[in-house]
């Protein structure tokens, strides 16, 4: 049995309907657009990261990768995992975790490719970032460990996996919270043109098409994950202890080229493994995603993220909407780790 947390002040559950052809279209291409303007009188949220470690990771051979991941909680409970984004890394859940083990959930937080400790298992394998490749390693990490079903939760890159795996493989998911929605978007849909300011918000995916960017970025990768830190979460005042944890999770040797291959795959600049084309072709219809689902916003998100009215048809299933206000940016589980721990006890009982 499990005891949902108490109420906290700080979200708001909706239910919306309703998307433009545009939306949909900038959806495609991967989340795409600018949030609507959605105000709350609701206090603050509590419970404000206050860091509580991770013990020893984990390691396990799934795929194509030897999987870091952490793990908290009763090694019988019912099964969370929890996927970090770009370029943050699994300290986001450190304190997510500890409230949903004590709630009897078994949490696994693994470093995708490219991050901490997470390695490929041959040089010769390309250093794919493409996301049907992240969800691929998703389902290849459940699978070493013999999860046949778990509910899951991210946020940026994490939550785009989330959402593909939902929907491409239902039946592995029990239910589903993902800040910003539906994310999954193809290459060809990436090739049309977006308004001049949704263009702006993505300049670093047109930095990282040139050599420059990658050079840069390879150069430069703590000062620019910093920066993106800022952008994305104007309003959270993380300290550098805070920052500094999650950077040696960049420092892996793949990490460049899998952040660089991801950009650059959306914009069609590069191809895809073959082994991937047909679920590529499956994610290029927009498929919808009929498992359990709370969608999360920050109120204070500053990377490009779509409007949730635009994409609550994409869930046919049971379906929430939150908005969490006190200056939560892009971050949302770390800033947030009460409203988003309470978010996935409350999937779970949908």
């Amino acid at each position: 049995m499990h005891t949902p947390l108490n109420t906290l002040p700080g979200f708001k559950p909706r239910r919306l309907m309703g998307a433009s052809l545009l939306a949909v279209a900038l959806l495609q291409f991967g989340a795409l657009g600018v949030a609507s303007a959605q105000t709350t009188q609701a206090p603050a949220v509590a419970g404000a990261s206050t860091h509580t470690a991770f013990g020893p990771l984990k390691h396990v051979k799934a795929g194509v990768l030897e999987v870091a991941y952490a793990e908290v909680g009763p090694a019988d409970g019912p099964v969370v995992i929890l996927l970090h984004g770009w370029p943050y890394d699994i300290d986001s859940y450190s304190d997510v975790a500890p409230l949903l083990a004590a709630q009897g959930y078994r949490v696994l937080v693994p470093y995708a490719r490219g991050y901490g400790d997470t390695h490929f298992l041959s040089a010769k394998t390309l250093r794919n970032g493409q996301p049907a490749a992240l969800a691929v390693d998703l389902i290849d990490f459940m699978d070493a460990l013999n999860i046949k079903q778990a509910v899951l939760g991210g946020y940026d890159w994490g939550a785009r996996t989330a959402d593909i795996v939902s929907a491409l493989w239902p039946e592995r998911v029990k239910a589903l919270v993902s800040v910003s929605g539906y994310l999954i978007g193809n290459q060809a849909a990436g090739k049309n043109p977006l308004p001049p300011k949704a263009e702006l918000q993505w300049w670093y995916q047109f930095y990282f098409a040139t050599d420059r960017g990658a050079a840069g970025y390879a150069k430069n990768t703590h000062d620019f994950a910093k920066l993106i830190w800022q952008i994305a979460s104007p309003k959270w005042a993380f300290d550098d202890a805070t920052f500094d944890r999650s950077a040696k999770g960049l420092d892996n040797p793949d990490h460049v080229a899998v952040s660089i291959f991801n950009y650059r795959w959306r914009l069609g600049l590069v191809q895809g493994e073959k082994k991937y084309n047909a679920l590529e072709q499956k994610l290029a219809t927009a498929p919808s995603i009929s498992v359990p689902t709370i969608t999360m916003e920050g109120d204070a998100n500053g990377a490009p993220h779509p409007a949730a009215e635009d994409y609550a048809k994409r869930f046919t299933g049971r379906y929430e909407y939150r908005l969490i206000t006190g200056g939560i940016g892009h971050n949302l589980p770390q800033e947030a780790p009460q409203a988003f721990a309470k978010a996935v006890i409350d999937a779970d009982h949908l």
